[in-house]
C-alpha cells in the first residue's frame, strides 16, 4: 500500500472548490434531503483544520432540523491531552443537555476520535458517519499527512493513537470514502462490515468530503434513520453511479 501520489495531493485544493461550487448550487435542492428529528449531532475536523471547515456541513444539518455541535477546540493538531479529554466532556455535556443521544460525523482523523468515543461511551453515541477516516495503523505511512503529523508527535498524548482496524463498534456506523483521495490510501479507511456497519464510496477529493455533494445526501439520509432501526444505505437511481458500497 503506497501513498497517494504528489500529483493527487496538490490538486486536491482545486478539486474540493470544484465540489464547494457544485454544492452551493444545490442549495436550493438540500430542502429535499430527509428532515432530522431534532436530536443532537457532534461534528468533528479533520487533522490541522478547525470548526470553519465544518460549518457549511453544520448549516446544512441545522436547516435539515438537527441540533448541531462544533467542536469548539481549536485546531486539530492531533491526539493532545486537550482533545482527547476535552472530547469525553464535550460528549457528556451534548447528551446531558439535549436528554438524548448524539450522533457523531468525524472528517478524516476528527472520525478516528468518533469511533473512539463511540467505543468507549456508546450509552451516549446515536450514530456515526466518518468521510475519509482512516482506521488502519499503516496510514502512518501511507498518507501524505504523516510527516506533519508525525512533527507535531511531541505534543501528542503518548497513548492516544486509536487506529482500531476498523474493528465493529456498538452503534451504527457508515464509512464513507473516496478511491481518488489525494491524501490517505482509501484501502486505509475501509472498516468491517456487519449487520450495523457499511463502507460507502463515492467521487470526489479527500479534502472536499465535508461539502461534497453526495456525501451530504449520505450523512442526511444516516441521521433520519429511526433510533434503533438502522438499516444499510440503498442509493437512489440518480445516485447509484456517484455512491458504490464497498466491501472490505
Amino acid at each position: 500500500m503506497k501513498r497517494p501520489s504528489i500529483i493527487s495531493a496538490l490538486a486536491e485544493p482545486a478539486r474540493a472548490s470544484g465540489e464547494f461550487v457544485t454544492s452551493v448550487g444545490l442549495l436550493p435542492f438540500y430542502r429535499l434531503l430527509p428532515r432530522g428529528d431534532g436530536h443532537p449531532v457532534l461534528v468533528l475536523p479533520g487533522f490541522m483544520a478547525a470548526d470553519g471547515s465544518t460549518s457549511p456541513l453544520r448549516l446544512v444539518l441545522t436547516a435539515l432540523g438537527y441540533e448541531t455541535h462544533p467542536w469548539g477546540l481549536g485546531r486539530n493538531m492531533g491526539p493532545t491531552e486537550r482533545v482527547m479529554d476535552g472530547m469525553p466532556e464535550l460528549l457528556h455535556r451534548i447528551a446531558g443537555e439535549a436528554g438524548r443521544s448524539v450522533s457523531i460525523v468525524g472528517w478524516s482523523l476528527g472520525g478516528v476520535y468518533g469511533r473512539d468515543l463511540a467505543a468507549r461511551h456508546p450509552d451516549l453515541v446515536r450514530s456515526l458517519v466518518t468521510l475519509g477516516t482512516p482506521t488502519r495503523p499503516a496510514v502512518r505511512y501511507t498518507s501524505n499527512a504523516a510527516p506533519l503529523y508525525n512533527a507535531l508527535r511531541n505534543f501528542h498524548a503518548s497513548d492516544r493513537d486509536r487506529f482500531d482496524d476498523g474493528e465493529p463498534l456498538e452503534r451504527p456506523v457508515t464509512a464513507i470514502h473516496t478511491r481518488s483521495d489525494g491524501i490517505i490510501h482509501w484501502k486505509t479507511c475501509l472498516i468491517r462490515e456487519t449487520a450495523n456497519s457499511e463502507n460507502l464510496r463515492v467521487r470526489g477529493s479527500h479534502v472536499g468530503l465535508g461539502h461534497n455533494p453526495a456525501v451530504i445526501y449520505i450523512i442526511a439520509d444516516r441521521l433520519a434513520q429511526p433510533e434503533g432501526r438502522w438499516t444499510p444505505f440503498v442509493a437512489p437511481a440518480a445516485y447509484r453511479r456517484v455512491v458504490t458500497a464497498v466491501s472490505a
